[in-house]
């Protein structure tokens, strides 16, 4: 696999270990892990950059990079390395403090994975990874009942989601014999309209596609601030990018998809500001907001799809792009004005 993956990989359960058995912290671990993964991604954006093109094949594995997937990248690696370093005082002597870094930089390493997979089938799995340890950061703070609740609402739904994308492999398999993201290209049919109808729905849970979208404001509520920062920054917009991925390889279909992804972006906008209105707490209207903007980029997309016009898909990408910054460091500020309140009120929830 690339090495900006496997750094990831290889060096989540070495943070474990070391601050459970070291005396040295995880968050100094941690730092040291996202400069070795700076300087993986740098080797990794300059081959692509003398090349032009990058993919990366082991075995039956591939994986590819171009322009989009290496921003997501860089953005995972900004967004996990200002995390790291905000969470410090945050964690100070709470327990499970390595646990929280090793899925820090496991959810980093699978984002990219995700967003750089060459076939349907290991971006399921990259999916799958990026959801797992999703829900293990989000219930990172379990003794509360809110946050378990959170937690087994996105489980539940995110699962199903998963099931979904899974059968769409099946159909679009069935229908090419291959899951080559660079070869499979499905005539319409039957077949390639219910998957790509399963593409939408599965990936949709991920992205908080309405009416798919209820787990989200809980999730972004409850889990740390630094997590809900990695949530809207990067994990829910890499999952677009790969629903983008995904229905590319259904030919023929374009108006059609182009269509939905306008009727979803304009609910998305209408319900997540109507929502957000109603808020009273400030991840919680944060959270609202990030399902508006999810709704602005697939109306900036589908526009883009369906009138065959290269600026809309540019467009809905930027915004992609500057809305995982801005969110994130929305969240990060949100959560840095929580720790200074709740130092003098402890039952202050913002």
């Amino acid at each position: 696999m690339p090495p900006v993956v496997a750094v990831s990989l290889v060096l989540s359960p070495v943070i474990y270990l070391t601050g459970r058995r070291l005396a040295v912290t995880a968050r100094t671990v941690t730092l040291a892990a996202l400069g070795i993964l700076w300087l993986a991604f740098g080797l990794t954006a300059g081959e692509f950059a003398a090349s032009g093109t990058l993919r990366y094949v082991y075995g039956g594995v591939t994986f590819g990079f171009d322009g989009l997937s290496l921003l997501i990248s860089a953005a995972a690696i900004l967004l996990s390395t200002l995390v790291t370093v905000y969470s410090g005082p945050d964690l100070r002597g709470k327990a499970g403090e390595e646990k929280y870094y090793a899925m820090l930089l496991l959810l980093t390493g699978a984002v990219i994975g995700l967003v750089s997979a060459g076939d349907l089938f290991n971006l399921w799995v990259w999916f799958e990874m990026t959801a797992i340890s999703s829900y293990l950061l989000v219930a990172f703070y379990r003794d509360s009942a809110d946050t378990l609740a959170a937690t087994a609402k996105y489980l539940i739904q995110t699962a199903t989601g998963s099931i979904l994308v899974l059968f769409g492999i099946a159909l679009v398999f069935a229908q090419t014999g291959t899951l080559d993201l660079t070869h499979t290209h499905s005539a319409p049919s039957p077949l390639t309209i219910v998957a790509g109808t399963l593409f939408v729905i599965g990936f949709g849970v991920k992205i908080a596609l309405v009416p798919t979208y209820t787990w989200l404001p809980d999730a972004y509520a409850q889990a740390p601030s630094g997590i809900s920062a990695l949530l809207s920054g990067i994990v829910t917009v890499s999952g677009l990018a790969v629903l983008l991925r995904a229905l590319a390889v259904l030919d023929g279909l374009a108006l059609e998809w182009g269509a939905a992804l306008i009727g979803f972006g304009t609910m998305n906008i209408v319900v997540g500001n109507l929502l957000a209105l109603r808020q009273d707490r400030v991840k919680r209207i944060f959270a609202y907001s990030s399902i508006s903007h999810i709704g602005f980029m697939l109306l900036a997309v589908g526009i883009g799809v369906y009138a065959g016009q290269e600026i809309g898909f540019a467009g809905g990408m930027l915004h992609l792009l500057v809305h995982g910054l801005m969110k994130a460091l929305a969240f990060l500020t949100a959560g840095a004005i929580s720790y200074m309140l709740s130092r003098a009120d402890s039952t202050l929830r913002i």
